[in-house]
């Protein structure tokens, strides 16, 4: 493994422009030791088509506003598609112009029926405020009256009286739609009578427990307004998946062949070139490389003291609020005010939001540092530069992060800059199969039994169920043996053929479409009595305990309290030389086991994950020293999962003593949880790995367990289990492979004895030949 010298960047020579900062990367010995890959795409022109002859004259008139006189191929093919009733998804890259293919055939239904009504669907509330803007712009320059308001938790109770009683187009989220419309649906009448459209955008999103969830919540909406005597065209716009039109239907409730896919996209592409940068070795004994976090600013803080429109992803909120301090503190020797680099993240309160949105669309900001909440189809204007610290996950997810920029069809760059986690070493030491991996299949389950049951449950409440009635694709038997299951435990009363609900619960508001729950915790400024921000229970624990460092919008404050009972942190502005991270302790418990394997032991079932944050460690700002640690007195969380483990018995005495053979387990959990994740193409957040030594587990053996992070699971810990063997086969590949001697981040992870790589690359040798 090759050690590189860490070296200092020279001042800014004073040249704008991105050519400059990529001849300085090129010619350099700072920057082009680090690629592990380049590649150059090549720009696309554009493929037109001329405005279709149906199309109302005022749209027409509005676009030619615009100087646009003909459709990208792939909007002309949707408008046709909309005319002919066929339901569709577009899945065409980032910034091609999806937001036409729909808002056309909308607007030009109402401009020809007033009385029409359609509602558009977006997995954040950030997504539909910026669509209804765009939206609007559109309605008004064609003219007609058209009225549309976003209906979501933010929205005034005034506005949501005219949503109801006056909107041609509402826009919400999945989660509104669920717990505040359609149980609502008779004070909705009016739009769900004229209901044309239903919108459903970023149908990559819906994936997983998430996207079950919303598919029966799509069943519920069609439901309703063919109980009011409509029935509405689907249509739907992902960002790339290998499966857009299964996908589609799945989450629509139809057939494959009810769905029409818009795939070939006509929008043209500038020139952009690909960098995957791995930082340089800082210590070659242990495979340790300098921090991924710091050489990311590194990166940034050239494209900004050039003036390169920028946009930085970060994998975690601390890590976005870290960078954007470092940032900001690199560049303002060169007389760049902060308010050009802002961050953008889950916690902001809405209108600091809003005006970021905003900031970014007049190019007022010069560099955003997010999360992957701008990962989504949000207008952020015109970017020439990605910089993305870590691999985000998903061959998806990093495209559709890398599509932000380049939309003025001039040249634009994308860097990945890789961490320490084996995931991304290992794509570092093979990056073609990071470029030429085909994009992942989106998966939901809408039939599973306890999502399904839920759903029910809220159906029955919006409207009684006949007997014979089906729910979506699930077929009248089945409903019918669920709803008597219902019946049984009293929620639902059958009389006379119809199943009517029985209880005073209102169950939406039990049901959870993201799994997650308890409300979110409320940031307060004790010194100005104001809130500052908030935060989802399970970050709270992690982010707002007491003596807590928060970050926000590059400032520090100190939690003085952390109100657990309200859900309320009361923090202070103060200016300390460190932040904290929290310390946590895992235990996973086996509930049931639903398959196992001999001899050495491999099952997979239920499990129960309790997870307690036991105290905080105080990191130095920029160098990253630890320089102190404190006690953390909160009450565990508990999540019941699924989970798949690995036993060590007996017969692996021989391998070695006790206590290397536990650490050789972890890093044999480690290469697993890499290749797995590859093999199930899942986000690595997907799944968590522990470890427990034997103490308290099954039979006094070392155990290690392979988790999914969603509550219920989503079918992950049963694929391991079915895939075993092959992902034995590939950990021993990765291990082996590796050129480190005794184990490094690129495969098990440095181990405390020395000797992790030889015991995991063993035990990986036994369960091969057990196999």
């Amino acid at each position: 493994m090759a050690q590189l010298k860490l070296v200092q960047p020279r001042p800014w020579r004073g040249e704008r422009g991105l050519e400059p900062v990529l001849g300085e990367w090129l010619a350099g010995e700072r920057v082009r030791p680090c690629f592990a890959a380049e590649r150059d795409y090549e720009p696309s022109e554009a493929r037109t088509a001329p405005l279709p002859a149906s199309l109302h004259p005022s749209i027409a008139r509005a676009l030619a506003s615009r100087g646009i006189d003909a459709l990208y191929t792939h909007q002309g093919a949707a408008f046709e598609l909309a005319s002919r009733g066929r339901s569709f998804v577009v899945a065409t890259p980032t910034a091609s112009g999806k937001s036409l293919c729909f808002h056309l055939p909308v607007l030009d239904a109402m401009l020809r029926d007033p009385d029409a009504r359609a509602l558009y669907l977006f997995p954040t509330k950030a997504l539909a405020r910026d669509q209804e803007a765009s939206v609007r712009e559109l309605m008004t320059e064609a003219g007609g009256g058209i009225a549309i308001v976003t209906y979501d938790g933010d929205t005034p109770g005034d506005a949501r009286r005219a949503a109801r009683e006056k909107s041609h187009v509402i826009v919400t989220n999945p989660d509104m739609l669920h717990a505040g419309v359609l149980p609502h649906h008779t004070s909705w009448a009016r739009m769900f009578q004229a209901l044309r459209f239903v919108v459903v955008d970023e149908l990559h999103t819906y994936r997983g427990v998430f996207g079950s969830h919303v598919a029966n919540v799509i069943r519920r909406l069609m439901r309703v307004a063919a109980f009011h005597g409509s029935n509405p065209l689907l249509i739907g716009a992902t960002a790339t998946i290998g499966n857009p039109r299964e996908h589609a239907a799945r989450l629509f409730g139809k057939r494959e062949d009810e769905v029409e896919l818009v795939g070939e996209s006509g929008a043209p592409r500038g020139a952009r070139k690909f960098f995957f940068y791995n930082p340089p070795v800082v210590n070659e004994e242990l495979g340790i490389r300098a921090s991924y976090v710091k050489q990311t600013v590194s990166l940034a803080a050239d494209l900004v003291r050039a003036r390169v429109p920028t946009i930085v992803f970060g994998p975690s909120r601390n890590s976005v609020e870290m960078m954007l301090r470092y940032l900001r503190e690199k560049v303002a020797r060169d007389k760049i005010e902060p308010s050009k680099i802002m961050a953008y993240r889950g916690g902001y309160l809405p209108e600091q939001r809003r005006d970021i949105e905003r900031r970014l669309r007049s190019g007022d900001i010069l560099c955003v540092v997010a999360t992957n909440a701008l990962e989504l189809g949000i207008d952020v204007g015109a970017l020439d530069a990605v910089v993305c610290a870590s691999y985000p996950g998903s061959v998806a997810a990093m495209w559709q992060r890398f599509g932000r920029a380049g939309r003025r069809g001039a040249l634009s760059i994308c860097v990945l800059v890789a961490c320490s986690a084996p995931l991304d070493q290992f794509l570092a030491r093979e990056p073609e199969y990071l470029l030429s991996a085909n994009v992942e299949e989106a998966r939901i389950d809408a039939d599973n039994v306890e999502v399904l049951v839920q759903h029910l449950k809220c159906a029955a409440f919006e409207l009684p169920f006949r007997r014979g009635e089906s729910f979506g694709s699930v077929g009248a038997g089945e409903t019918g043996e669920a709803l008597d299951f219902l019946a049984s435990h009293r929620v639902l009363h059958e009389s006379g053929g119809n199943y009517h609900w029985a209880t005073d619960a209102y169950p939406a508001n039990a049901v959870s479409l993201r799994s997650v729950g308890w409300d979110n915790v409320v940031i307060i400024d004790v010194e100005h009595d104001k809130v500052l921000g908030e935060l989802d229970w399970p970050a709270a624990h992690t982010m707002l305990h007491e003596q807590a460092i928060y970050q926000h919008d590059g400032e520090t404050w100190q939690v003085e309290r952390f109100d657990y009972e309200n859900h309320k942190a009361y923090v202070r502005k103060v200016e300390p030389d460190y932040f904290t991270t929290a310390l946590t302790h895992k235990k996973v418990s086996i509930l049931e086991v639903e398959a196992e394997s001999s001899p050495l032991v491999t099952a997979w079932g239920d499990v129960s994950v309790v997870e307690k944050v036991v105290g905080y460690k105080k990191v130095k700002f920029n160098t990253h020293e630890n320089t102190g640690y404190g006690d953390v007195h909160l009450p565990a969380m508990q999540m019941h999962t699924t989970s798949f483990w690995l036993r060590l018995g007996d017969d692996t005495r021989h391998v070695a003593p006790p206590a290397q053979r536990i650490d050789g387990l972890r890093g044999l959990g480690i290469a697993l949880e890499t290749v797995a994740t590859f093999r199930l193409m899942c986000d690595p957040r997907d799944l968590g790995m522990t470890l427990d030594d034997g103490r308290e587990e099954i039979h006094g053996q070392p155990t290690m367990f392979l988790y999914e992070h969603v509550p219920g699971g989503s079918g992950l810990a049963e694929r391991i289990f079915s895939l075993r063997e092959e992902l034995f086969a590939r950990a021993l590949r990765l291990v082996t492979s590796c050129a480190c001697a005794a184990g490094c981040p690129a495969c098990v992870g440095p181990g405390e004895s020395g000797e992790r790589k030889r015991v995991a690359a063993e035990l990986l040798r036994l369960l091969a030949s057990s196999s």
